[in-house]
């Protein structure tokens, strides 16, 4: 695994490094021991996965507030998705400012964002199945949102017109 630092503290874009042969390849996705070697302490409590049957599906911006904050760790198995990261955390260098990286089945990348990072997907193709994996029991009174094209963070997302749920069309602005 090649763990790189992106520009948001604690976020990481996690590449995986395959080992192939003529029957295909074997990957190791998730390796605790490399993650503490960059200061990530990583304990998995849920695997979540998500199908979206169409291109251009927004979901998020979602997080966990404290004391219920969760990292995760976003991988694409089908398809592919732009990724985003956005600091919410106060006391951050980057609060306020996002990241946004293309994970797809065939780049095998991954993102790692730290509690205090909103996170949302845009599907960049019809059925995208993506996989997270989390440090914390989902906890419904501990849930919020941020809607997807508050100004106050700006992100470029890749497809003009996206899909949204009705949950997350009604998201609000961030209040900080």
């Amino acid at each position: 695994m090649k763990i790189t630092q992106t520009k948001l503290k604690g976020v990481f874009v996690i590449e995986l490094e395959p080992r192939e042969d003529e029957r295909g390849y074997f990957a190791r996705v998730f390796a605790k021991e490399e993650l503490k070697k960059v200061g990530v302490d990583f304990s998995i409590v849920h695997i979540n996965r998500s199908l979206s049957k169409e291109k251009g599906v927004i979901r998020g911006l979602h997080y966990q507030n404290a004391p219920k904050g969760e990292d995760k760790i976003v991988q694409c198995l089908t398809g592919s998705i732009f990724d985003v990261a956005v600091d919410i955390r106060e006391d951050s260098q980057t609060y306020g400012d996002w990241f946004g990286v293309d994970l797809t089945a065939e780049n095998k990348k991954m993102l790692l964002l730290p509690k205090g990072c909103a996170h949302g997907f845009q599907t960049l193709e019809k059925n995208t199945t993506v996989e997270y994996f989390v440090t914390q029991y989902y906890e419904p009174s501990f849930e919020a949102g941020i809607r997807y094209n508050d100004p106050k963070f700006n992100i470029k997302w890749p497809i003009k017109e996206p899909i949204l749920s009705e949950k997350d069309e009604n998201l609000p602005d961030f209040k900080k």
